[in-house]
């Protein structure tokens, strides 16, 4: 699933962090990248820990925690603390996957990196080329935003930058553990109100995700339901508020578009 997450950052947040980027110190991009990214990036990076990153970080965080299609998107459990890379004329980063855990510099803890996700912090007209590719099952995504807004891809994907020729591209890259693991969960949606699926949960057996507070629940269905409209291909809603029955038949016709097949043909 690919989501665009437009005006992530008011223009408020995006002249503070342009403000925080003029002086930055600019080092080489090469030192966060895994063994086989390192052989084709080109790029700069902010030090992770240089005051303009930790001030440009609590900007970033801030943002996602109120941004309920984020939310909805992603449901995160964890977020990579974010970073922040620019790309001058004849740097470029070729076709590579996402490592798939990540440790957080400084700590032992670690992620799971099962979203990647890009967040533009300068207009598109200040720079030439600097396109974000990315290869899912539906082809090549070209992806090029305005200031604020976020891209998020699964982080499997085969993705590259394409050469900068004239500017400079800057923006802030994290990745996503998910409470939902599997990207394919997330394009079939059960649609429920969400105190009727709170009020549905078994006892003594809540997740992480259950245990969330009711307004949690009510923005994530208010972002699946946007993701489901805005890309009615894509997504299947089914009204989870039916009985089971209704339900499970309405699931099985779903399956069957997607895959192609009758499943009242099929025998295990």
């Amino acid at each position: 699933m690919i989501v665009r997450v437009p005006g992530l950052l008011s223009q408020e947040q995006l002249a503070a962090a342009r403000a925080l980027l003029a002086d930055a110190p600019w080092g080489d991009g090469r030192a966060t990248a895994g063994y086989q990214s390192a052989k084709v990036k080109t790029n700069l990076q902010l030090p992770e820990d240089c005051e303009e990153s930790v001030k440009l970080r609590d900007i970033v965080l801030t943002a996602l925690e109120r941004n309920p299609l984020f939310i909805a998107a992603a449901l995160p459990a964890r977020v990579f603390p974010p970073l922040f890379n620019r790309y001058e004329p004849g740097m470029n980063f070729g076709a590579h996957v996402d490592n798939a855990v990540r440790q957080i510099a400084n700590t032992p803890r670690r992620i799971r990196t099962d979203i990647s996700a890009s967040l533009y912090l300068n207009p598109p007209e200040d720079y030439d080329g600097g396109e974000l590719i990315v290869e899912d099952t539906y082809g090549s995504h070209n992806v090029k935003l305005p200031a604020g807004d976020m891209i998020l891809y699964p982080a499997t994907s085969l993705h590259r930058v394409t050469p900068i020729t004239r500017g400079a591209r800057i923006a802030s890259f994290f990745w996503v553990q998910s409470m939902v693991k599997d990207d394919g969960e997330r394009t079939i949606l059960f649609d429920l109100e969400s105190e009727e699926g709170l009020g549905r949960r078994h006892p003594g057996s809540h997740d992480r995700l259950e245990l969330e507070a009711l307004e949690f629940h009510q923005k994530v269905r208010r972002g699946y339901l946007e993701l489901a409209q805005k890309d009615p291909d894509r997504w299947r809603v089914i009204d989870a508020a039916k009985p089971l029955t209704v339900v499970q038949a309405a699931f099985c016709r779903v399956l069957s578009e997607k895959l192609a097949i009758n499943l009242d043909e099929v025998s295990v």
